[in-house]
């Protein structure tokens, strides 16, 4: 590994259980980067991004995160490395009884040692960061979708980690919210260099942001391409991967 890959994947073997569901994933990602794992419903893209980020364990292969093989590490060493990455779950997963800038608050609560005025303050920035300075004592259920999802990738950047994981963050959202989202996660990237993976299934989303992606061919059981998605837009390209990224084409 070089030190400018933040992740690294060589014949990567994810699943259930120990049932393994997709193999054969190699690639390398410097930081900085935006990544998406992309393919057809069901077909382990969730799994793998719980298992590159070491929430679960590979079940073959070799998978490094911020240098840690994951493999052969300890838990101690997995749990300080978990510390220094950010994720975004499905549905947002905020706690409905608490208020936005209390969710964000938890995490820097539980890891730093900082006043209480301080981490309010902490809080309060990252909520204005993702344009919710306005919504801080609005509970979960009060704030639409799109609000929420900013809101969790406010609480993913609480501890301003190396790399956040985004699993579908435009699930759900209509066409304009999705593109807002977008332009939030292009900002986090570019102002701080924040490295992200993401998965999703939008194909617009997905050619506006991300400069690589792994597309996972679920017939095969394997990774079926590595690469810029806009690669795979062209003929002659991954013949599947070529399927999935022509369903929707921008500028």
């Amino acid at each position: 590994m070089t030190t400018q890959d933040i992740l690294v994947s060589e014949g990567l073997a994810v699943g259930h259980g120990g049932n393994v569901i997709m193999t054969s994933i190699d690639f390398r990602l410097a930081p900085g980067r935006i990544l998406a794992i992309v393919g057809p419903s069901g077909c382990g893209k969730s799994t793998l991004m719980r298992s590159l980020s070491g929430l679960d364990l590979p079940l073959g292969g070799r998978s490094e995160v911020l240098g840690l093989d994951l493999a052969v590490a300890t838990a101690t060493e997995r749990e300080g490395t978990l510390r220094r990455l950010g994720f975004l779950f499905q549905g947002s997963a905020l706690f409905s009884s608490l208020t936005l800038r209390e969710n964000v608050e938890l995490p820097m609560r539980e890891f730093l040692r900082a006043p209480r005025r301080e981490i309010r303050a902490l809080a309060e920035y990252k909520l204005a960061l993702v344009g919710l300075a306005d919504a801080m004592d609005k509970m979960p259920a009060e704030i639409s979708g799109g609000m929420a999802k900013r809101a969790g990738i406010a609480r993913a950047m609480a501890l301003d980690p190396d790399l956040i994981f985004l699993d579908e963050p435009s699930a759900g959202l209509d066409p304009l919210t999705s593109g807002r989202l977008d332009e939030l996660i292009l900002k986090l990237r570019d102002t701080f260099g924040t490295t992200i993976v993401l998965v999703s299934h939008e194909v617009p989303s997905i050619l506006r942001i991300a400069d690589f992606c792994v597309y996972l061919d679920p017939d095969a059981g394997r990774m079926g391409a590595y690469g810029p998605p806009r690669d795979f837009l062209a003929a002659g390209s991954h013949a599947k991967a070529h399927a999935f990224f022509s369903q929707a084409r921008i500028s």
